[in-house]
């Protein structure tokens, strides 16, 4: 099956898992999709992420984080930059999630990275998702 938007089809499938608490998901793989797998690790929203094969095909799966009282780490998904309306930001235009509490992942000349580490290195990019 042919996506027109991958990385939105990652973050559904992360929303759709997390309201049925599940403790992974599988998700055909990519290399940005794994960057932004390295990053939600990073930062303490998965558990843990793998690559592997499925049927002669490479996967990805994520392992989601619940906390104790099994709530969601994760509460919230959204894609910014669309294949059809595309968001870039210099490094003075970089969005705050929830007054810093979320995290922006951007897409940038320095690879895939945080809003932190965007602003850290003054470089903007293509604001790819939030997350919160």
């Amino acid at each position: 099956m042919v996506l027109s938007d991958p990385i939105a089809d990652m973050l559904t499938r992360i929303r759709n898992a997390n309201m049925a608490e599940k403790t992974e998901v599988a998700m055909p793989h990519s290399k940005m999709k794994s960057e932004i797998a390295r990053i939600l690790k990073a930062e303490g929203f998965i558990k843990d992420y793998i690559m592997e094969n499925v049927g002669g095909k490479p996967a990805l799966k994520v392992f989601l984080k619940y906390t104790i009282d099994r709530e969601p780490v994760i509460q919230g998904l959204r894609r910014i930059s669309k294949p059809s309306c595309r968001k870039y930001v210099n490094a003075e235009e970089i969005p705050r999630v929830l007054g810093g509490i979320g995290l922006a992942i951007l897409s940038t000349s320095s690879g895939v990275i945080t809003d932190d580490e965007a602003r850290t290195k003054n470089i903007g990019g293509e604001v790819l998702c939030y997350v919160w």
